[in-house]
């Protein structure tokens, strides 16, 4: 599903049908400003904000500027655009770093909300931005807490500072120490979270900011609880003054309730937002990206930055030469299906495409399990017939099937497909100096 996908299907569908009228009266914007608001409160965004933010959209969108320019409509939607990025922080939070080393990130939140995995998920993103990070296991609670930071860590390849059930404001105060002594320059710290919110937490947490120079606070919230996420987020700023929050579980089932209500109704940003399982799926929280997604209109910026961790430079070069060259063999077109996975599979790349919302991609028509087949049939094939296609009769197509667990009739379309790709490159190479690769 696309990030907040009922959400923005509702206001593309609104906006439409001011499109389709041309001039546009106050009535029309207002009565459409009424549905927006029922779109938003539908995707669990808190009352008072969708209130709020309605009232600043329509005070903006019916004055005589905008009812008697020549596209109204989309003067409309750019107003909606901008206070929607405003709602959200206005522009992307950075990580405070402290003049006094090392840099103290607290993780905080209830339990479930994947704050163990977070802490994974930050120092992976630290350790990119040339960081020495340290996980500090602070959670002496729950069954494993420890065990499951160690694996975290040993994935991320990132030391964790145990002192097993000792209190964890000594374990902080010793980390600390630890770092310092061996050139860490940033200590995360995991704490204990609890199934709901009680003063014992509350309590050890406040402990532990009094001991320790904490550097920022993070909140990790579970996007697909809606307002209860908004609730956690103002009870834990009230306490302990949070300099920001972690949204998780955005590629879920998620309305977007929390995401657009968190910073209006705490005051604080959202800094990173978690968009799957794998340790690399933790995003810088970017309000202008987010807002166009939301409206339809894609975030190619965030395709460019995968696409540029996902593809080095000479890979692209080398690729791009051996289209050029129509020299393209099924060997290439599996290492482009390995690309794809790096940059969140076909389903992800599409949501941040402008317009991705209006195709109506069914899920059958980027279906992740697909392409695995088409892999499968690619190496079931010898590296002759990779290379060489046009060698593979119908005794041989049966051996792949065989081979790949798949019908004759899918190699067959594989190789119909990749013909196709190679008629396109031919197309190219005759246009060549106006060619290049997009990343």
């Amino acid at each position: 599903m696309a990030l907040f996908g009922g959400l923005s299907e509702r206001l593309n569908h609104i906006f439409s049908k001011l499109t389709k009228r041309g001039k546009l009266t106050e009535l029309e914007i207002r009565t459409a400003m009424r549905e927006v608001r029922v779109a938003l409160l539908e995707a669990d965004v808190n009352l008072k904000v969708a209130k709020q933010f309605i009232a600043d959209v329509s005070e903006k969108a019916v004055g005589q500027e905008i009812l008697s320019s020549l596209n109204p409509a989309q003067q409309v939607i750019k107003i909606v655009n901008e206070e929607l990025i405003n709602l959200m922080g206005a522009k992307n939070a950075k990580l405070e770093v402290s003049p006094k080393l090392p840099t103290v990130i607290m993780m905080c939140g209830l339990q479930g909300a994947g704050k163990t995995t977070l802490c994974g998920k930050l120092a992976l993103q630290l350790q990119k931005q040339g960081k020495r990070p340290l996980l500090v296991a602070g959670d002496i609670y729950r069954p494993a807490a420890i065990t499951q930071l160690q694996v975290v860590g040993n994935n991320a390849k990132v030391e964790v500072f145990e002192r097993g059930t000792q209190s964890p404001v000594k374990t902080a105060k010793e980390a600390i120490e630890y770092a310092r002594s061996r050139n860490y320059d940033t200590v995360v710290l995991d704490t204990a979270g609890r199934l709901q919110i009680d003063e014992t937490l509350m309590q050890e947490l406040e402990n532990i900011k009094k001991e320790v120079d904490v550097t920022e606070t993070l909140l990790v919230v579970d996007a697909m609880t809606g307002q209860e996420a908004v609730n956690v987020a103002e009870t834990f700023n009230t306490r302990l003054d949070v300099t920001g929050v972690i949204l998780t579980k955005l590629d879920g089932d998620t309305r977007g309730g929390a995401c657009l209500s968190i910073k209006a109704v705490t005051g604080k940003p959202i800094k990173f937002i978690g968009v799957g399982e794998k340790l690399t799926d933790l995003e810088p929280f970017y309000p202008e990206r987010m807002a166009s997604r939301i409206l339809g209109m894609g975030d190619v910026l965030s395709l460019i930055e995968k696409a540029q961790q996902a593809i080095t430079e000479e890979d692209a070069k080398k690729m791009q030469k051996k289209m050029l060259a129509n020299s393209f063999t099924l060997n290439d077109y599996l290492e482009q299906f390995s690309m794809m996975k790096k940059m969140g599979g076909a389903s992800a790349m599409l949501s941040m495409l402008p317009g991705a919302g209006k195709l109506k991609v069914s899920d059958g028509d980027i279906d992740e399990k697909r392409i695995e087949r088409t892999k499968a049939i690619i190496l079931s094939m010898t590296m002759q017939e990779r290379d060489n296609p046009s060698i593979i009769d119908s005794k041989r197509k049966r051996r792949i099937a065989a081979g790949s667990g798949t019908s004759v009739q899918e190699v067959n379309q594989l190789l119909k497909q990749f013909e196709q790709t190679k008629l396109l490159m031919k197309q190219l190479k005759g246009n060549k100096g106006k060619f290049r690769m997009p990343f």
